[in-house]
């Protein structure tokens, strides 16, 4: 008896499509926040997913290996970052007190490794992979299995000698998760996006595109330009020029603080005003400047500063800094802060801003006359309807889960842990890394979340928990009964994934649970099908039924599959 327990309502802890259904279906179940119990069907499609990523990773060059869970801290020591990771890191001692944690990523462990492995230029390169839980201590998990505190990943590492052969692995697994993705089924683009705290100097994320997903990017129908919003560039168009600058003046703005506020107030569009936000980091206040219908980018802004990251500044700092309370700063006046403007600040004439005083405001501010940045940089988040990079296309905007990522590490982890080889010369040189991750408890939930309808998940043919299902009419009738047992049996022997809904329970009770659970293909044999020797073959994906003769099924299937694991391979890049 398969283990498949399906549910009628919806669990209350359920808030998108993908958890929704995963515990509806019968997939998996809550151990506790953020952790999940996979059942038969839901392992099923773990290990298909887990099948296609090792074809890809083999084909590529990968030899896969099984790193530890349990981490020593001394590694983490020694690259820096057992204090920098953040509370995510889940911290235990053993019973001599020494320190460990649950791995949440295996860059230390893989070079620790290699270091000791690896002395010659003949060695390399070199591709280790493995596929293994990781846990992260999230703040408030959410979505099942999209932001969780379990999860599996695939981790590949790759190690060289140059720059040159970092380069050939990237794209070679570029190219491979494309594949990856395409053949779970997956409608995604690669996106330029930026490295955070993993480091090093190039990085793409693969993006499911979900009106779920967490992650805001931006793309260009016109070529081939995608980024997330925190890398995507942003093109300055030139301000208009009047040609007469006003001249400065204070304006009494009692109550006044919004955007919208000043929009109503002045009768000016926000893309006049300059808005001004004071942040603070490590020994420096920030003062950041973009237009006023602009967001600054909180990642670029940190990465334009040389900071890992930044934050808001306190009351106190921003009186420091403006003589004034929060809410009304502005770029004139300043002291005691670094003013980092956007290039689109620098384009306003006669703008409009905080006075630095409370309820006022200046107009006519005009940047190189008012005030001096000491930089100008892209500091501002993307968005849809910005001109493209490319000069010709305007970009349009998606949501999208993260399902992959792909890094240049470049020596960051070899310098910290000693990692190095020696060339023809002898000369002793640190491993060049690159790191490739897969989301594999992630591409699930994405895949459901793209390929539902009304009645429950649609599989792809190539990662489905099963390829087809037997539903009886009646299971106690004796010819029925014989019929259907055959035909799973000669279904089986012909290397088709079945299973025989044998269940004491009415059809449409059965009818429902197979779309529910999404199998590609629904058999169902009953009184007058099996009269006429037929029986009826559902398309899930479709609808479509065909009525076949018995003696076609195992034949007519085996055609329906190859075609849709076929069509799935089909790459898109």
């Amino acid at each position: 008896m398969l283990l498949a327990p399906t549910l009628r309502e919806v669990p209350a802890e359920a808030e998108i499509a993908s958890h929704k259904l995963m515990l509806r279906a019968g997939l998996m179940r809550r151990a506790s926040t953020g952790v999940y119990t996979y059942l038969p069907l839901g392992l099923r499609v773990l290990q298909k997913i887990e099948t296609i990523i090792r074809e890809e990773m083999d084909g590529a060059g990968g030899q896969e290996v099984l790193l530890p869970i349990l981490q020593p801290a001394e590694l983490w020591h020694e690259t820096g970052r057992w204090d920098d990771y953040g509370e995510e890191m889940f911290k235990l001692k053993d019973r001599h007190g020494r320190q460990f944690c649950l791995g949440p990523t295996h860059e230390e462990i893989i070079t620790a490794l290699v270091r000791t492995e690896i002395s010659s230029y003949r060695q390399l390169p070199l591709l280790l992979y493995q596929m293994q839980n990781k846990y992260r201590d999230e703040i408030r998990p959410r979505f099942g299995v999209m932001r969780s505190r379990e999860f599996i990943m695939k981790d590949l590492y790759s190690f060289d000698r140059d720059e040159q052969g970092l380069d050939e692995n990237y794209w070679k697994m570029y190219h491979a998760y494309g594949r990856v993705f395409t053949r779970c089924g997956l409608k995604f683009r690669p996106v330029e996006a930026d490295p955070g705290a993993i480091g090093g100097n190039m990085t793409h994320e693969y993006m499911a595109l979900a009106d779920a997903g967490e992650a805001e990017i931006v793309y260009c129908p016109h070529c081939d330009y995608a980024a997330n919003v925190e890398k995507a560039e942003c093109v300055v168009i030139p301000g208009e020029r009047t040609g007469e600058l006003e001249s400065m003046t204070a304006v009494s703005t009692p109550g006044i603080r919004t955007v919208e506020d000043l929009e109503e107030f002045f009768q000016r569009p926000a893309s006049h005003m300059i808005k001004t936000l004071i942040y603070r980091g490590k020994d420096v206040v920030v003062a950041a400047l973009v237009r006023g219908d602009h967001v600054v980018n909180d990642i670029k802004l940190a990465r334009a500063v040389g900071l890992m990251e930044l934050e808001l500044a306190d009351e106190r700092t921003i009186e420091e800094v403006t003589d004034a309370p929060r809410g009304f700063a502005g770029p004139v006046g300043l002291h005691g802060c670094r003013i980092i403007a956007d290039p689109a600040v620098m384009e306003i004439q006669n703008g409009i801003s905080g006075g630095n005083a409370v309820d006022v405001h200046l107009t006519g501010i005009n940047p190189g006359r008012d005030f001096a940045p000491d930089e100008v940089v892209d500091i501002r988040t993307a968005q849809p309807g910005d001109p493209c990079p490319c000069g010709e296309g305007t970009l349009q905007g998606a949501r999208g889960i993260e399902v992959g990522q792909v890094f240049k590490l470049g020596t960051k982890y070899s310098q910290a842990l000693g990692a190095t080889f020696l060339d023809e010369n002898g000369q002793e040189h640190p491993l060049i890394m690159g790191c490739y991750g897969i989301g594999v408890t992630r591409t699930v939930a994405a895949v459901v979340e793209q390929r539902n309808d009304e009645d429950g998940i649609c599989w792809p043919m190539s990662i489905a928990p099963f390829h087809v299902i037997i539903v009886p009419v009646n299971y106690r009738d004796e010819e029925q009964k014989a019929a259907v047992e055959e035909l799973y049996d000669e279904l089986n022997t012909a290397g088709v994934e079945v299973v025989l809904d044998d269940r004491d329970e009415r059809p449409g009770v059965k009818f429902k649970d197979a779309d529910l659970i999404g199998f590609p293909i629904r058999i169902t044999i009953g009184p007058r099908t099996l009269a006429q020797g037929q029986a009826e073959v559902r398309l899930r994906d479709r609808g479509k039924v065909n009525l076949v003769s018995l003696n076609e099924v195992v034949t007519h299937v085996q055609e329906q599959i190859r075609r849709a694991i076929e069509n799935e391979s089909v790459c898109s890049d």
